[in-house]
């Protein structure tokens, strides 16, 4: 498992100017193409998304009022619940709209026919399946992840790349607050 915090991963603004990403992982790592990638993204101000032709995405708001994602005549949702995660496909041109001021999401991208992407809260302990990659990311309480035993809090996680037959391990809740988001990244079948 690899840990990590938000708050330490270099943030790399979007080219409208619209927001910033902070790169998670992109696996495989080093190659033009991800099969998947997982980032936290803030965005400032509304405007268009960049399109992902091939890919699927999952937003899950994790900070601010929300966020609406529109694409004209396919969908108008509005973000407004911390933790809901919103699939779409990358092919849609979107635009985004922040009627409570600037938020921020997780967001979980599979390359569609290599990976497919499931992202749920939870509040008891994860096990990884066998050959499946993942991330976990704290949204409150205290977690321990994987065979070093690391404690992690809000806005902190780990991620893991499926290769191999385990993770490195579950992630376990350590106080009754405690939530988490979990993406769970299997291959397609």
């Amino acid at each position: 498992m690899h840990h990590f915090d938000v708050e330490t991963l270099p943030a790399g603004r979007w080219r409208n100017g619209g927001g910033a990403t902070r790169e998670i992982t992109s696996q495989p790592a080093g190659t033009d193409g991800f099969g998947w990638r997982a980032s936290v993204a803030d965005i400032d101000r509304g405007g268009p998304f960049s399109a992902f032709p091939g890919v699927d995405r999952t937003l899950t708001l994790l900070a601010g009022d929300g966020a609406r994602l529109a694409c004209a005549g396919v969908f108008d949702q509005l973000l407004t619940r911390v933790g809901e995660p919103f699939a779409f496909s990358g092919d849609l041109a979107l635009t985004a709209e922040l009627p409570g001021g600037a938020c921020r999401v997780l967001n979980i991208m599979v390359r569609r026919g290599h990976r497919t992407a499931r992202v749920d809260q939870v509040v008891g302990t994860v096990v990884p399946p066998a050959g499946h990659a993942g991330v976990v990311y704290v949204l409150r309480g205290r977690w321990q992840a994987g065979a070093d035993g690391r404690v992690l809090a809000s806005g902190q996680g780990v991620w893991w790349d499926g290769a191999g037959h385990a993770s490195g391990g579950p992630v376990v809740p350590l106080t009754p607050d405690a939530a988490a988001l979990w993406s769970d990244i299997a291959p397609a079948v």
